[in-house]
Formats: C-alpha cells, sequence, structure tokens
C-alpha cells in the first residue's frame, strides 16, 4: 500500500469514528454513549479506535491534531512581502472555506459542544494550545520568543479570535450566514483598527 493511499485510509478511519461519536452524542448525549457503541459504528473495534483518539470527548470534538502544523507549513509559503496579518487572514480564508464546506458537521459539533459544558472546556483548551504553538512557530521564524516578544503570541491570539467570533457568529444567525464573510469582517475589523461603529 503506498504512503498516500494509507494515509487516506486513516484519515478515513478518522473522520468515521469522529462522525459517528458526534452524531450519538448528540442524538444521546455525551453520558450515554460508550467507546464501544463509537468505534461499532464506524465499523471497527474499540482497540483502533483508541489509536485515533485517546477519548471519548476528543473523538466527539474531532478536531486535527496537526492543525498548528499545516497551518504553519500555509504560512511558510505566503509571499515573503505579506505583513504577518495579510498571511494569517489569507490562511484562515482558506481553513474557513474548509470548515463552511462541512455543512452539517461543524453546526452539529458546535451545537453539541455548547449543550456539554465539558466539552466546551476541552475545545477552549485546544484552542489555546493551538495557539501557543502557532506563537512559538511565529516567533521562531522572526528569531524572537514567544514568551518574551507580544508580537507573536498576539498574533496568535488575534488569529484564534477572530475564527471564534466568526464561528460564534455563525452559530447565533443559524448557520445562514458565509462563514469565510464572517472571518473576513473579522479581519477587516482588525486591520482598520476598529473603527467606532456608525450609529
Amino acid at each position: 500500500m503506498t504512503t498516500g493511499l494509507r494515509e487516506r485510509k486513516k484519515q478515513a478511519t478518522r473522520v468515521a469514528l469522529h462522525e459517528a461519536a458526534l452524531r450519538l452524542v448528540a442524538e444521546r448525549g455525551l453520558d450515554r454513549v460508550s467507546v464501544d457503541e463509537i468505534a461499532a459504528a464506524a465499523d471497527v473495534s474499540p482497540r483502533t479506535f483508541f489509536n485515533y483518539f485517546p477519548s471519548k470527548d476528543e473523538a466527539v470534538i474531532g478536531l486535527d491534531p496537526e492543525h498548528s502544523l499545516r497551518l504553519a507549513e500555509a504560512l511558510s509559503t505566503r509571499p515573503a512581502d505579506e505583513t504577518p496579518i495579510q498571511a494569517l487572514r489569507a490562511v484562515q480564508a482558506a481553513t474557513a472555506e474548509r470548515m463552511a464546506a462541512e455543512t452539517e458537521l461543524w453546526p452539529l459539533r458546535l451545537q453539541v459542544v455548547e449543550a456539554h459544558p465539558v466539552l466546551a472546556a476541552r475545545l477552549t483548551a485546544t484552542f489555546a494550545q493551538s495557539e501557543r504553538e502557532l506563537a512559538e512557530w511565529l516567533a521562531a521564524r522572526t528569531g524572537t520568543r514567544a514568551d518574551l516578544d507580544v508580537q507573536p503570541t498576539l498574533l496568535a491570539a488575534v488569529q484564534g479570535s477572530v475564527m471564534r467570533t466568526a464561528l460564534h457568529r455563525w452559530s447565533a444567525g443559524g448557520y445562514t450566514a458565509s462563514l469565510p464573510a464572517l472571518v473576513d469582517e473579522g479581519w477587516d475589523q482588525v486591520e482598520a483598527g476598529f473603527p467606532a461603529p456608525h450609529r
């Protein structure tokens, strides 16, 4: 089996487990679903489940464990004359397009997370870890230290806040708005320096 095919099969299994976990928890509630039931719904063994997720909670949230790495790789391909904000905005726009294409999964994921505080806390921790990793990457790229220089940490926090705000507005509006457009609006505010709202 080629590496590409193997990776696609692994990704397909991961997605199947995540979708099974998400749909079962949406139907029954977090405490009424077991790992064995999730594995059975995805047609794999419980042992295989733990090859992909360390816990039921992680399977329900289902975020890409290599998101920070993929973000760094995407940023590495941006033109050298772009400002950090321009590069982050362009990369996040592509991410928002992919998320919006998951027309059922993201809304369902957000609904399930909002209904279970333990999942909301786990998702917040995942976002925070992603921001720390991004700050370290940005600092390394500019020859600074994320724990001493304000810019890498602040940039990582800003990009995270733009996405979280867009997701919240997307959810509050019943998922009728365009997620990429909401992300764009957030970056417009950042780049404009948060002008006073029109009255």
